[in-house]
């Protein structure tokens, strides 16, 4: 078992430090505008097949402007894979339609420009799994951006993506899931909540509190662990799956993107079948 309960985001800034290019690289033109969540489900969803749409060439994006900067990075040849290379446009595209929203309403330019960065990294490639990172932030004024956190676990073999309400046989599966990540993040929280610098008082509030939103963020329900990411086993399937948290759902913003590893052998007995044999053991 291995858990890793707090996770600090990537290096954003070496993203918006493309920019820096722009003059040696082609501006991509901004799409038209559109509704996030209809515009992430159907390039997403697609037929189920991998054919709902032409192959797609996915290319870095640069966007400035006085008002806002763009930096969107993607791993190289992940459009190799059709179906997954339209849900990472799909997400992406969804991302700066929402900074376009904000940049629309600004009568103005802000004080400080609004901002989207967006890096997908490769974690997996197998001939049965390609696993995709999503991290970024989007800013649009206030204290600080708005964390941007997806995995994309992509199933060549079966051309569909591997979601949440798909891993599982039955939607009671993840009840004894849900009490593992949440006894790890607890033991985390614990942890935090020992801190000898605190007053005993803060010290039992903070742990009520993380304890609280941790039970919260970790009810068994399937769109609670839609974020996760396989870890590839000895034998080069799947030995453990870390599902990703990101700030605000199991913990303060503070806390950053927080993960937990579940091994396969404590999925085993609730996987779908038709994934099973993707899994160590």
């Amino acid at each position: 078992m291995s858990m890793n309960p707090t996770h600090t985001w990537p290096a954003i800034p070496a993203l918006l430090a493309l920019v820096l290019l722009a003059g040696c690289r082609r501006e991509a033109p901004a799409p038209e505008p559109a509704t996030p969540q209809a515009e992430a489900g159907a390039e997403a969803a697609g037929d189920g097949q991998g054919t709902a749409a032409t192959p797609l060439v996915l290319e870095d994006v640069i966007e400035t402007d006085p008002r806002y900067v763009v930096g969107i990075s993607y791993p190289p040849g992940i459009d190799a894979e059709p179906g997954l290379a339209r849900a990472l446009h799909a997400y992406a595209e969804a991302a700066r339609a929402e900074l376009r929203q904000a940049v629309a309403g600004l009568g103005a330019n802000p004080t400080a420009p609004y901002e989207l960065s967006l890096g997908f990294r490769q974690l997996v490639r197998t001939a049965d799994v390609v696993a995709v990172a999503a991290d970024g932030s989007l800013y649009t004024g206030g204290a600080h951006g708005q964390p941007l956190v997806a995995r994309f676990v992509w199933l060549p073999k079966q051309q569909r993506m591997l979601t949440a309400e798909s891993l599982l046989a039955s939607r009671e599966g993840w009840e004894p899931v849900a009490a593992y990540i949440g006894e790890q993040l607890g033991t985390a929280a614990h942890i935090r909540a020992s801190d000898e610098a605190l007053a005993p008082e803060e010290r039992a509030n903070l742990l009520a509190m993380a304890l609280k939103t941790i039970d919260q963020g970790t009810e068994p329900r399937p769109e609670n662990f839609a974020q996760f990411e396989p870890v590839p086993g000895a034998d080069g399937r799947i030995g453990a799956l870390r599902f990703v948290f990101p700030p605000y759902q199991v913990g303060p913003y503070a806390d950053g993107v927080q993960t937990v590893e579940v091994p396969a052998s404590v999925l085993m007995p609730y996987l779908a079948d038709d994934v099973r044999g993707l899994f160590a053991g």
